[in-house]
């Protein structure tokens, strides 16, 4: 039987395997720079920024949601982003990934934030399937802007 609980400090080895494995899911095989100890300090530290969840059965972690707090000035009140969701390939299909999304809703609803919202990339069918068959809508309208490399350094620069 799978458990679904707040991440532990020992689950960082397993997240960020599990990070490696997304990152050649989305087919940036050596995009991750984190490391198991900036994994650890930035969940596990004293002013955490970031959390985690795993979906474990038998003492082995199958997947995971890492997230941290939005705010919406126009609801008043804080969300959550969802920065990452996976389950490992051999474990889809049993619900995974659907337990740790009702595990976030779930925190929402009783924090009483009014979102939880995620990326996800086009081109990936299954994750928008299952996004969709959960109710999750579309923000048509809007794209994901980034500022990073030399443009992040170079407009730092000049403030």
């Amino acid at each position: 039987m799978s458990l679904i609980r707040p991440a532990r400090p020992d689950d960082a080895a397993a997240i960020l395997s599990l990070i490696h494995e997304l990152a050649v899911y989305e087919r940036e095989p050596d995009a991750v720079k984190n490391t198991q100890e900036q994994l650890t300090a930035h969940l596990f530290g004293p002013d955490p920024q970031v959390y985690a969840h795993v979906v474990e059965e038998e003492g082995t972690v199958l997947g995971f949601a890492l997230w941290f707090l939005t705010y919406s000035t126009w609801e008043g009140t804080h969300g959550i982003h969802l920065e990452d969701l996976y389950v490992s390939e051999t474990q889809r299909g049993a619900g995974h990934g659907k337990a740790l999304l009702s595990t976030l809703a779930r925190l929402a609803v009783q924090r009483g934030y009014k979102r939880v919202e995620w990326s996800v990339l086009d081109w990936n069918a299954p994750a928008i399937g299952f996004y969709d068959s959960l109710g999750a809508g579309t923000m048509d309208g809007w794209s994901v802007r980034r500022l990073e490399g030399a443009a992040l350094a170079e407009l730092g620069a000049g403030a």
